[in-house]
This record gives structure tokens, sequence and C-alpha cells, in this order.
């Protein structure tokens, strides 16, 4: 029996590049379009783009297993008015997005990065570094309340800070206070941590009203897309210093970094590894097969995208 026509978008780790080859019949877009014919699924990652002229290229598409817990590299509408089954990966990379942010947030408000470079630069000799602001004991809000919005808000509670969230709706058992708006949760906190999808929804969702909101003394912490907040406003807000730090994982235009924030001090960057560990790409990498092989087998999927409704 002749093995499923599978298409890698990339990019992909090497792991899961290797393995799709290894268990599919596997074309690459260089194939293209010889064996678009062939193709009944996809393997993509958030930084390979699916868009509606690949979809519309590839009569037999039935699936895109998407290698991520966000998806707003898929065109999902156009996939899903086709039939199309689209899944992702959420849940087992909760936990180290949700470390990275609070990293992110210590690191900022200790000055971790500044501090070392002043003992790497042989500046402790001629006096101590000076006192940093501190987390624990903080008030801390958390845009978007999801799994890994709570995952970042249950280590936020260890640290003994005051947790508050904004969410599109407010969720049901949650011991923290909810704020109707970005605006409103930014001016009642110290520091605002992003954790919302990519997509139109959410596109520039923190502005210069909800940074200006936050305050000189105000630290953000975005571990979910770039295109939440408006960059050029976050730039302009630090180099006034109408914003207090930033610490970033994602970009407007990855992996292109403005050198306004290279520049900054106050700003701590990540090359968008917020679930880079090997224990969360090993899990990441089997529930993308997972769903793959599952829609092969009875056209079910074990993590559909929400919009899906399954």
């Amino acid at each position: 029996m002749s093995r499923p026509t599978i298409l890698r978008v990339p990019p992909l780790s090497p792991q899961l590049h290797d393995t799709v080859g290894e268990r599919y019949d596997a074309v690459d877009p260089t194939d293209l379009p010889a064996r678009a014919a062939d193709v009944v699924g996809i393997v993509s990652s958030n930084a390979g783009q699916v868009g509606s002229d690949l979809i519309a290229s590839l009569p037999n598409l039935g699936v895109i297993a998407n290698h991520g817990v966000g998806y707003d590299n898929i065109d999902v509408p156009v996939a899903l008015a086709r039939g199309i089954a689209v899944s992702n990966t959420p849940e087992v990379l909760d936990d180290a997005v949700a470390e990275t942010a609070i990293a992110l947030l210590l690191a900022v408000r200790r000055e971790v990065v500044v501090a070392d470079r002043f003992v790497r630069e042989g500046r402790w000799p001629a006096g101590p570094y000076p006192l940093t602001a501190q987390v624990a004991g903080s008030r801390v809000g958390i845009v978007g309340l999801g799994r890994i919005g709570q995952a970042v808000a249950t280590r936020l509670e260890a640290l003994g800070c005051t947790v508050s969230y904004h969410n599109r709706r407010q969720v049901d058992g949650v011991p923290y206070a909810y704020a109707a708006s970005p605006v409103e949760l930014a001016a009642s906190v110290d520091s605002l941590v992003v954790v919302v999808p990519g997509g139109s929804a959410t596109d520039a969702l923190v502005d210069r009203e909800v940074l200006d909101a936050l305050g000189p003394d105000g630290v953000l912490v975005n571990i979910a897309r770039g295109s939440v907040v408006d960059q050029p406003a976050l730039v302009a807000a630090l180099q006034d210093g109408r914003l207090g730090g930033a610490g970033l994982d994602v970009y407007a235009d990855e992996p292109n970094v403005p050198a306004e924030l290279v520049a900054l001090d106050n700003v701590v960057l990540l090359p968008h590894v917020a679930s880079g560990t090997h224990v969360t790409r090993a899990a990441m990498r089997e529930l993308t097969l997972a769903n793959l092989d599952a829609w092969l087998a009875d056209g079910t999927l074990r993590t559909p995208v929400p919009e899906m409704g399954q």
C-alpha cells in the first residue's frame, strides 16, 4: 500500500522534518506543483505560512497539522470552508512558556542582564550595583487567561504577587480580579504579561493607550505574538521613558528586531524560545504526528483548533 503524501512546510525542526519523511511519502514546496494533487496533509510550524494560495493549489488536501499552540500562520477560515481539518498542539507547552514569562519578568525587574554585564566588564570593584525593583508582592496583570495564562498566574501567586486579568470573557472559578479592558488592567498593575493568541482579533491590542496606562514604572512582558503589541508604540514609550521596561520573546517581523530595542538596557530580548525545551518540543512533535495519524486513520483529530468546534 502506498504511503500518504504529506507536504512539509518549512521551517520545521530537523527531528520533525526527518520523522515525517520516515513515516510518510514526504514532499517539500520545491516538489510542487508536480506533486500537488498527491498531497493529502500538511505539517507546518508557526513560522511556516499556510495561506489561501497554497491551500487552493492542493486539490486533495484534507488536514493541516500545526506544530505549535498558535496557528495564525494558517488561513483557518479558508481551510475550514473547504472541509480541511486543522490541528495545533495545546497544553504540552504551557509550563515551558509560563516559566519563560516569569524569567523575563524577573530579568527585567531585577536587571539580571545588565547586572551580569556589570560583573563581566569589571565594574564591581568600583562600587556595588544599584538597587533594583522586586517582583515578589507586586501587582501583575495577565492579558489572556487561557491555559498558559493560568499557568503564569499560579507561578506569580507562588511569588506572592497579586494577580488580575483581562480576557474576552470572564473565566469561571478563578480567584483573580477581572478588568473589562486591557487599558483598565494596565492602569491597575505594576507589570503586564501578554498571553493572547495572534491574529486579526488581537492585532495591536496592546497599543499606546495601554502602554501609557502601565506607565513609567511599568514592565511589559510579551510571550504571545509580536502582532499583539504595537511595536512602534512600544519602542517610543521605552525611549521616551513612558514605560519602565519590557521582556520580549516575540516581535513584529521575526527574526528582525528593531535596533532601538537592542540599544535599550531596560529591555530583555529572547529569540522566540518560550517553548524551546527538549521536553516540550518532543511533546509538541509527538502531538503533531498523533493528530496527523488520527486523521489518516479515521478522520478525527486529537486536538482540533477551537474554530472546528469538535
